[in-house]
């Protein structure tokens, strides 16, 4: 049987834990419940008192912030100074946290403008296997750390430690943006369309495939400079498409960010563009998207994960299940990298946060 949850409040607290606990699960605002569901023997710790932002100066362009704030506060924040988190996390009105977004490695839609997460991460604290805290790169945008702890620590589902600060570089928000869907005979079409934009200068703040066959492109910048940009889009592409502008567009992303694809289980697979077309004759009647010009996909799986899991080893891909009911939520191929194994020895020689031992249950 687990054992009640804890509810640390500072980070000496968490190192309080991790000495006095055999197994732990940090869990923050539970957006993405597969990841955070304990095994049996797993004491969960509520990162929710562990919140709030430590530093920010707008002129810097650069926060610290307690690793359970939620997403909406920072992005609240932010917005008073017209700033944004370019790597766009998906599931701000569920309650996602920055520890656990960057435990899960999510970006968004917009993640195509500037890069994803793991471009804005700066610093991180952390309390590794043996209670000690430990802190990686820094606050400032230009630091000449050795070994790079933040970049490892994004996807890295909490095996190398409890996340209990975070540092991130953040951009201006665009003045204004438009949306326009692009509607092609079929997927063929529309990938090749797609290729021609990710290799063109054009600047799209979202380059995403709604299969079969339609584009979804955002654009940002000067609100004056907008009609004629979609204007050149369009000549471009050779087609019209439905523009959306205003709170319609507001609203078509705000609910994209929500990632309610559909029944089922929610999946992440890192992919590239070229290997579109073999998933798309497998996949069948799911419901998916296609984000970042065909680097990441979200998909709702309304059948067995095992099938899923099997069509994934087939394709050479590796998924991650953020919805559903699994007690291994990394399926598909084995991304974890001999050199990851060692890193996760070294900073848990204990097998504290590990979750390799419990997948034989699933």
């Amino acid at each position: 049987m687990s054992t009640p949850p804890l509810q640390p409040t500072s980070a000496a607290e968490v190192q309080e834990a991790v000495r006095t606990h055999r197994h732990l699960l940090p869990r923050g605002g539970g957006s993405k419940p597969a990841l955070s569901r304990p095994h049996e023997g797993q004491t969960v710790l509520d990162m929710s008192g562990l919140s709030g932002v430590l530093e920010y100066d707008p002129s810097e362009y650069v926060f610290v912030a307690r690793a359970g704030t939620r997403l909406a506060e920072v992005e609240a924040l932010l917005a008073q100074h017209g700033q944004y988190l370019p790597f766009d996390p998906p599931l701000v009105a569920q309650g996602a946290t920055l520890g656990g977004t960057v435990a899960a490695g999510l970006s968004g839609p917009m993640r195509q403008r500037y890069g994803g997460l793991r471009d804005f991460i700066l610093g991180v604290q952390f309390v590794d296997g043996e209670g000690q805290l430990v802190r990686g790169g820094g606050k400032v945008v230009k630091n000449a750390a050795g070994f790079d702890l933040p970049k490892l620590m994004v996807g890295s589902l909490g095996r190398l430690g409890i996340l209990t600060e975070v540092a991130f570089k953040v951009f201006p928000a665009p003045k204004a943006t438009a949306t326009l869907l692009v509607n092609f005979p079929g997927l063929e079409a529309a990938l090749e369309a797609l290729y021609r934009l990710a290799g063109s200068p054009i600047e799209l703040y979202a380059l995403d495939l709604q299969p079969p066959g339609t584009l979804v492109l955002r654009l940002g910048g000067l609100p004056e400079a907008l009609p004629a940009r979609l204007e050149r889009l369009q000549a471009f592409l050779g087609r019209g498409g439905e523009p959306l502008s205003g709170e319609a567009e507001t609203a078509y992303w705000r609910s994209l960010n929500e990632l309610n694809l559909g029944e089922g289980a929610l999946v992440k697979v890192a992919l590239t563009a070229r290997r579109i077309p073999a998933l798309e004759q497998a996949l069948g009647q799911a419901p998916r998207r296609y984000l970042s010009a065909g680097h990441l996909l979200y998909l709702a799986w309304n059948a067995e994960l095992k099938a899923l899991d099997a069509l994934l080893q087939a394709q050479g891909l590796s998924g991650l299940v953020l919805k559903g009911a699994t007690h291994r939520p990394q399926i598909g191929i084995d991304l974890g990298q001999a050199m990851g194994h060692k890193v996760t020895k070294a900073l848990d020689p204990q097998g504290k946060f590990a979750q390799e031992p419990y997948a034989a249950q699933d």
